[in-house]
């Protein structure tokens, strides 16, 4: 089965990105992973993200229509474009990678963020860069 993989941080951009990864991985059959990156000064616990993340997945799948048995949380250590590449490896094999426009972080007036522009240049997948609702 093809593994889609979303970073998801919570932002109306990432809100976006995942609500078109799961329309895509339902009309193609995929799994999805939410994926959520932890930086080394984020105040919640890797379980607490954890739990945040599984719970997002499942509120998306229900709105979704996407069967909760194709959606899965993964939470990592570092930076978002480092942390979404992984994901391209074993064990989640992501055949294509969905971000939004521009996450927490981004700067006004920016048309796309650092992570997405990184990501694009540096993934060995197709990336799906998902424009927010501005």
């Amino acid at each position: 089965m093809t593994t889609v993989a979303v970073g998801f941080d919570y932002s109306e951009d990432s809100r976006a990105a995942a609500d078109w990864a799961a329309a895509y991985a339902r009309e193609r059959d995929c799994a999805l992973v939410l994926v959520h990156a932890m930086g080394i000064l984020e105040q919640a616990s890797f379980e607490d993200a954890r739990a945040s993340l599984a719970a997002a997945g499942a509120d998306l799948a229900a709105r979704s229509g996407l069967a909760d048995a194709r959606v899965h949380a993964h939470v990592d250590y570092g930076d978002a474009c480092s942390v979404m590449l992984r994901c391209i490896e074993a064990p989640i094999s992501a055949s294509l990678l969905v971000v939004g426009t521009r996450g927490h972080h981004a700067h006004a007036g920016l048309l796309l963020g650092s992570t997405s522009l990184e990501l694009a240049e540096h993934a060995l997948v197709p990336v799906v860069i998902v424009p927010g609702q501005r």
